[in-house]
C-alpha cells in the first residue's frame, strides 16, 4: 500500500501531464523496478481513486491507458492484474535476455567458453562435491574470502578478511544493509536518478528515500549537508562508478567533499560499486575516504555475467560485518557454496580477468558504433561501459515511457527515465543497453533503427502525450 500512497504524493506535484497518463506511467515504473510483479492484483478502481484523491473516471482512464500499453489485463469480476511475461510476449520479438536489465556484453568465441568450461571441470574434479552441498556459515569460507579480496583489491586495498562477506548478489547485499540501517529510522539520501532495485528495496522495507540535488559531478555536497543538518538521515547511497543510468563516474574532488559531509554528521555510506571493475580510472572509493562509515559492495554480475549471483562486501569494521551477517543469514541463509566455488575458481585461474578484458574491449567497439549512429543526438556514455543515457529529442512529442515501449517492440533495450526518478520530477530520457546476448551485428542494427526512429517522429505519432 505504501507504493500507492507514494503515487498520491507524486500526483500532488504540479505538472502539465494528465493524471490518468501518470497512473499508467506509475504502473510502468513499478513493473520495471519490480514493485509490481507479474500477476500482481492492482487495487479496485474506487479504492485506488480514494487513495490517490482522484475521481473514479480518471482512474478508469488510467487503467485503460495501462491496458493500451500492454501493461495490465482486466477481467470483469476479478479485477486488474499486471501482465505476465508470457501474456505480453506476443507483442515483442523473441529475445533471450530481459531488455529492462543492464546486462553485460557476452564475449564471443570458443576460447572464452572453453576457459569457462575447463575451469568448472577442474574445480569439480579436484573438489569434494559433497562439501559443496552442505550448509555453511554465511559470508563464505576462507578460500571464498581470499578470492573476494583478490577481486576487490583491483580497486580497493583490503587486508582483513574479517571485514569481508561473500553474498548472493549485490541486490541481496543491499537488502541486508537497508534492513540493518532501517533500525536507525532515518531516511537514505540518494541521487535524483537511482538504480530501480534500490527504489524497490526501499519501498518494500518502507525506508524513505530523499533525493539530493545533483549537477554534472554528482550529488551536491551542500544539498547533502542541508539534509544532514536537518536530521533523520541514516545513510547516503551512492553508485560512484559508471552510474546507472547516467554513466557518470564521480570525480575525486566531489567524492572527497561528500565523504567529508558524511564524516561530520556520522552518516553511513552505501557504496554500490557494481561497475567498478569496468573502469580504468583510479579514483579513491568512499571505503578508502571514510572506511569507518562505508559499506562497500561490488560483484561479478555486471563485469562477468548476471548468472553468477555473487557479491563481495566490505563493512566498516568487524562488529558491523557480524551484525550484517546475522541479518543476511536470517534473510537468505547463505550464499550458494557451488556459486562461491565457481567464482573462486575463475578468479584464481585468470578466467574472470580474461572475461573482464573481453567485455571492456567489446564495450569500446560498441560505444564507437553508437557514436557514429547517434552523433546528431546529445547523450552520455563512457567508453568502458555498455549503457547510454539519451535525452528524448524535443521533436518527439511523446513521453519516455511510451518511447521505451515502442523501442522494446523493435528489440531495442530501452528503459524510461521515470524508472530511475526519485524526486517526483521524471527526466524525459532513456537508458539504452548495448550488452546482453545480442551480437555486435545485432547491436549495430538496433542502433541504426534507433537513429532512424529518433530522427523521424512519425514512428511515435499517435502515442499518448
Amino acid at each position: 500500500m505504501s507504493l500507492f500512497k507514494r503515487w498520491a504524493t507524486q500526483l500532488q506535484q504540479q505538472t502539465q501531464r494528465p493524471a490518468y497518463l501518470r497512473i499508467a506511467d506509475f504502473i510502468a515504473e513499478g513493473i520495471t523496478t519490480g514493485e509490481l510483479p507479474s500477476r500482481y492484483r492492482l487495487p479496485p478502481l474506487r479504492e485506488l481513486a480514494e487513495i490517490l484523491g482522484l475521481n473514479y473516471t480518471t482512474v478508469t482512464r488510467g487503467y485503460a491507458e495501462a491496458r493500451r500499453r500492454g501493461l495490465i489485463d482486466s477481467r470483469p469480476g476479478l479485477g486488474s492484474f499486471i501482465r505476465s511475461k508470457a501474456s505480453s510476449a506476443s507483442a515483442l520479438p523473441v529475445s533471450s535476455y530481459e531488455m529492462t536489465m543492464n546486462a553485460p556484453i557476452e564475449p564471443v568465441g570458443a576460447l572464452t567458453e572453453e576457459a569457462l568450461r575447463a575451469g568448472a571441470i577442474n574445480l569439480f574434479n579436484s573438489t569434494d562435491m559433497l562439501s559443496l552441498m552442505r550448509y555453511q556459515d554465511f559470508g563464505g569460507n576462507a578460500e571464498d574470502k581470499a578470492a573476494a579480496m583478490l577481486w576487490i583489491n583491483r580497486k580497493l586495498n583490503v587486508e582483513n578478511e574479517s571485514e569481508i562477506l561473500v553474498c548472493p548478489g549485490i541486490h541481496s547485499a543491499l537488502v541486508g544493509i537497508m534492513t540493518l540501517l532501517k533500525r536507525r529510522k532515518g531516511a537514505v539520501c540518494v541521487s535524483n536518478l537511482v538504480y530501480p532495485g534500490m527504489k524497490a528495496i526501499a519501498s518494500h522495507l518502507d525506508v524513505k528515500l530523499k533525493a539530493v540535488l545533483c549537477d554534472e559531478s554528482g550529488p551536491d555536497p551542500a544539498a547533502l549537508e542541508a539534509f544532514c543538518r536537518a536530521g533523520e538521515i541514516s545513510a547516503l547511497y551512492i553508485n560512484p562508478t559508471l552510474h546507472n543510468p547516467t554513466t557518470l563516474t564521480i570525480p575525486d574532488f566531489r567524492r572527497r567533499a561528500l565523504a567529508e559531509v558524511c564524516r561530520r554528521y556520522n552518516v553511513s555510506v552505501i557504496e554500490d560499486d557494481a561497475y567498478a571493475a569496468l573502469s580504468d580510472l583510479h579514483i579513491p572509493a568512499f571505503a578508502e575516504l571514510v572506511p569507518e562509515l562505508t559499506w562497500y559492495v561490488t560483484g561479478m554480475s555486471k563485469c562477468f555475467g548476471p548468472g553468477l549471483r555473487i557479491a563481495f562486501l566490505k563493512g566498516p569494521d568487524r562488529q558491523a560485518v557480524e551484525r550484517l551477517s546475522a541479518v543476511l543469514r536470517a534473510l537468505m541463509v547463505m550464499s550458494s557454496p557451488l556459486t562461491n566455488a565457481l567464482a573462486r575458481q575463475w578468479i584464481n585461474d585468470g578466467t574472470a580477468e580474461r572475461m573482464l578484458d573481453e567485455i571492456k574491449n567489446e564495450a569500446k567497439i560498441r560505444q564507437k558504433i553508437a557514436s557514429l549512429y547517434l552523433s546528431q543526438f546529445e547523450y552520455q556514455a563512457d567508453n568502458n561501459g555498455y549503457h547510454l543515457w539519451l535525452p528524448i529529442p524535443k521533436m518527439i512529442n511523446s513521453n519516455s515511457s511510451d518511447v521505451a515501449v515502442k523501442l522494446r517492440e523493435k528489440g531495442i533495450s530501452a528503459v524510461s527515465g521515470i524508472a530511475f526518478c526519485t524526486d517526483n520530477n521524471p527526466v524525459e530520457a532513456l537508458r539504452l543497453c548495448l550488452g546482453g546476448s545480442q551480437s555486435r551485428h545485432q547491436c549495430e542494427e538496433n542502433l541504426k533503427t534507433l537513429s532512424e526512429m529518433l530522427t523521424d517522429p512519425i514512428y511515435f505519432s499517435g502515442m499518448a502525450i
